[in-house]
């Protein structure tokens, strides 16, 4: 079995997508997105190396936190926080169907927003895993990305619901 070294991507058969996060004389230790921390020997070889990162003589916590950081944000559907706006605090959306006779539906604004923001994560998400593909020709990315970037852009009557401008959607800029 070859050498990981921190930073380095592996998907496990138990705990699934981790990253190695520190090197012990017997196994490594590795961060896994649902399971949380755990040590796995060097010599088990039912994993498989996603990214290989060789392993230096030393790696100082910080370097190794900033590794972890840029590929959780990467590869993790985790949402950040994203605020609602003020005005839309406690506020309920009615969905009203033409016929009376038939029930309305309210749903809470901020249950609504909440998955307009995991819509949007996933969106990046997606596009992210397509950027990096290895598979993917250029040609075949940009034209993924060109649907991406019309996603978003029919998502923009969203945006009146986030506080903070740099958290809205944004499609094609004529």
């Amino acid at each position: 079995m070859e050498l990981l070294g921190v930073g380095s991507r592996i998907s496990h058969p138990s705990y699934g997508d981790g990253v190695v996060i520190k090197l012990n004389p017997e196994n490594y230790e590795i961060c896994f997105m649902t399971y949380g921390i755990k040590q796995i020997s060097k010599d088990f070889d039912r994993f498989s190396i996603i990214e290989k990162v060789e392993p230096s003589e030393e790696v100082s916590f910080s370097e190794a936190e900033k590794s972890l950081i840029r590929i959780l944000k990467q590869w993790s559907d985790v949402s950040e926080i994203v605020p609602l706006g003020d005005k839309w605090k406690g506020g309920i959306m009615e969905l009203r169907p033409s016929n009376i006779s038939l029930k309305s539906k309210e749903i809470p604004i901020e249950t609504f927003f909440h998955k307009i923001v995991m819509l949007r994560d996933r969106v990046r998400v997606m596009e992210q895993r397509i950027n990096s593909h290895p598979l993917m020709n250029d040609e075949d990315k940009v034209n993924m990305q060109q649907y991406i970037t019309r996603i978003y852009g029919s998502l923009t009557s969203f945006n009146v619901l986030f506080k903070n401008a740099d958290q809205q959607f944004v499609g094609e800029k004529s």
